[in-house]
């Protein structure tokens, strides 16, 4: 049946790869919810399941008797609680079962690795509507974005980290015969090269995108013959638990072992995290969330880590053609999910002298006017603003933008989903920070908060940008020049500093979007992550050649 799959799944494999090297846009998975693409009723039937699985055992994994059943999670829609309760196991027990998987998995070939997990995508994929109302009442995420980024994104990047894995597993021959002249004879030895995969790997999700962060690893992993225990957040567990399933299913149909891929959950009395990355038997451990936890993995011996950490994201605005296309995509920017993306600008440097504009200057006033009307005519949109801010996922996000320090520009405000009237909510704040009180802006302030930031000129904005990110971490960098000059100096000040830049951008296009098989999320060179996905150090981690050589018959 396996061998079947790998000619199912070559040709889709093949584009993955060929994708890999071109960085233009591709997508195997459709982003738009379509009946016409997945189904009439789809979306109908995966709200009904949703609704149906609530105050349930999750009882789809195939982990055999756990020791109790577990489940913390609360729609911040609804502000309810879930009452899903899934299997828990300790974590010895979870190391002990991905220890014995391992001997069987690391043996088999890259091809039909690569071929059941290219499987396992293609089962989500008819479950994508249900994974996007899972993600909805676990993230406080509006559906679309719910549905595209943990289905059809996730889904792409998931094939993406298949497809680096599997281009590098195949890059070099498992054999050859090597010949060296000596004059009067030669020498020929009979080489022959095997990868050896690291071991036990931990996959630990977040909060706010529990799939999107989370399946890159998993799957980069998995292809390179690494077993996986997958530990997502405990508010964040269903739509986690549903990939880790049809994993499962397809590992065991094809003959394989369901504890190559496990699904470990919190107790709330015992938080397993911790012992289970410290576990002399896990050698991987890919991470997502606070800078402090992060660093903490970071440092554990023994471990090869791949953390994505808390950054400062920077805005420069220096010059533009059309200020008010400018501010409404930043409007955007900052109140897409209520700015819980890692990628949500924060600090946005303006020049006391203002923004040029063709021949005329824009003076800062007028500008930090304009941006704080065009995030008060999107909040008060109500068409459009339940379905870009969504919801807060975390009660301590909403203190966060309540107590943040600085001169109020525009004050945040609780507003109203007509679909969810007890949804937690709260409107994207703008403050004005000193620029030279730098510890009021040198810190993630994670939420729909807007500081924004006089600066003397652009050249002390670029200036505080790059130390920013080199100190404290970036992950993305908008800005706005309409000078070639100035462009470049950007351009050096943020390559240097490991941050990647979006100059210009209006309309459909936004700094949070990462786009897979072309952008390269995180650049694992300041603080804000030590790992890139997907580049190819992502999966030749996970690995190691080991070669074998006797003399040739």
């Amino acid at each position: 049946m396996v061998l079947d799959l790998v000619d199912k799944h070559q040709e889709t494999i093949q584009a993955a790869i060929k994708a890999l090297h071109t960085r233009t846009f591709f997508a195997h998975y459709p982003e738009n919810p379509s009946p016409e693409i997945y189904g009439e009723n789809t979306d109908k039937e995966a709200r009904e399941k949703f609704k149906a699985s609530l105050n349930k055992r999750f009882e789809e994994l195939q982990q055999g008797e756990p020791e109790g059943w577990v489940g913390q999670e609360e729609s911040p829609y609804e502000q309810q609680p879930l009452g899903i309760t899934y299997p828990y196991f300790a974590p010895d027990t979870l190391v002990e079962r991905a220890d014995k998987a391992f001997h069987a998995w690391r043996k088999v070939k890259p091809d039909l690795r690569a071929a059941m997990l290219v499987e396992s995508l293609e089962r989500l994929r008819e479950r994508f509507f249900e994974i996007a109302y899972a993600t909805m009442h676990t993230t406080g995420q509006a559906f679309l974005m719910s549905f595209q980024a943990s289905g059809p994104h996730a889904a792409d990047r998931a094939l993406e980290a298949v497809a680096t894995g599997y281009e590098e597993l195949t890059r070099f021959p498992e054999s050859a015969e090597w010949e060296k002249p000596m004059g009067k004879y030669n020498i020929r030895l009979q080489k022959s090269w095997v990868a050896v995969p690291k071991g036990i790997s931990l996959v630990i999700g977040c909060s706010t995108f529990p799939t999107w962060n989370s399946v890159p690893g998993l799957y980069a992993s998995l292809v390179t013959g690494n077993p996986v225990i997958v530990k997502p957040h405990p508010k964040a567990v269903l739509p986690m638990a549903m990939v880790v399933a049809e994993i499962q299913k397809v590992l065991v149909e094809n003959g394989h072992s369901p504890d190559i891929c496990q699904l470990a959950v919190d107790a709330e009395d015992h938080l397993i995290t911790k012992e289970l990355a410290e576990h002399r038997k896990v050698k991987l451990i890919d991470y997502t969330g606070s800078s402090r936890f992060g660093e903490y993995l970071e440092q554990l011996p023994g471990k090869i880590t791949f953390t994505e950490k808390a950054g400062v994201n920077s805005v420069i605005l220096d010059s533009v053609e059309d200020i008010d296309k400018v501010v409404q995509n930043l409007a955007f920017s900052v109140s897409l999910y209520s700015g819980q993306m890692c990628t949500a600008p924060q600090n946005f440097f303006v020049p006391a002298a203002g923004v040029k504009a063709g021949e005329q200057t824009i003076p800062y006033e007028e500008v930090t006017r304009k941006l704080a009307e065009a995030i008060t005519s999107l909040v008060n949109n109500p068409k459009a603003a339940p379905h870009v801010l969504g919801a807060i996922q975390n009660k301590a996000t909403v203190e966060r933008v309540k107590e943040a320090q600085g001169h109020v520009l525009l004050s945040t405000c609780d507003f109203s989903n007509p679909m969810f009237a007890n949804a937690r909510t709260c409107s994207p704040v703008i403050y004005e920070a000193d620029v030279a009180d730098k510890e009021s802006y040198s810190r993630e302030l994670f939420g729909p908060i807007m500081l924004i930031i006089r600066t003397k000129d652009t050249a002390q904005s670029i200036e505080l940008a790059q130390e920013l990110a080199l100190e404290h971490g970036a992950i993305s960098c908008g800005a706005y020049t309409t000078s070639p000059e100035v462009k470049d100096q950007i351009k050096e000040a943020m390559s240097l500093a490991g941050t990647p830049v979006s100059f210009n951008l209006t309309g459909g296009i936004y700094l949070n979007q990462h786009a897979g098989f072309s952008d390269f999320h995180v650049t694992g060179a300041n603080p804000a992550g030590n790992a890139s996905f997907t580049n190819p150090e992502f999966v030749i981690k996970r690995f190691t050649w080991v070669g074998f050589r006797e003399p040739a018959i």
